[in-house]
């Protein structure tokens, strides 16, 4: 038998000085984020980083800090999903069905 051989690379882990929760939290706190430019600037995936969020909120509100969520927006008609609980972009409106919505925008006040 024939078989090919996969060379696997090894995963070297980045070093890091604070945790990802820890780099979200003092990100949060000088700038005003979509989730996708929170990952980029952590460099961790965005479903990694709508889950720390979701730790954060809890977490600041503790510290007397508040999780600050400007909501999505539709870019077609401008409906803004102010009582969404998910941290999440939405999927659809539920107006005009648009696809086409401009993300959550996250920042800590204190």
């Amino acid at each position: 038998m024939n078989r090919k051989r996969s060379s696997k690379k090894e995963i070297i882990p980045m070093d890091r000085r604070e945790t990802v929760r820890q780099e979200i939290i003092s990100v949060l706190k000088r700038n005003t984020l979509s989730a996708k430019e929170i990952s980029g600037t952590v460099r961790a995936s965005e479903k990694e980083v709508y889950d720390h969020l979701a730790h954060i909120q809890k977490t600041v509100s503790k510290q007397g800090d508040k999780l600050k969520i400007v909501p999505a927006e539709c870019n077609k008609c401008g409906f803004e999903f102010k009582k969404r609980e998910r941290l999440k972009k939405p999927g659809k409106c539920p107006v005009c069905r648009s696809e086409t919505i401009r993300e959550p925008l996250f920042s800590i006040e204190s």
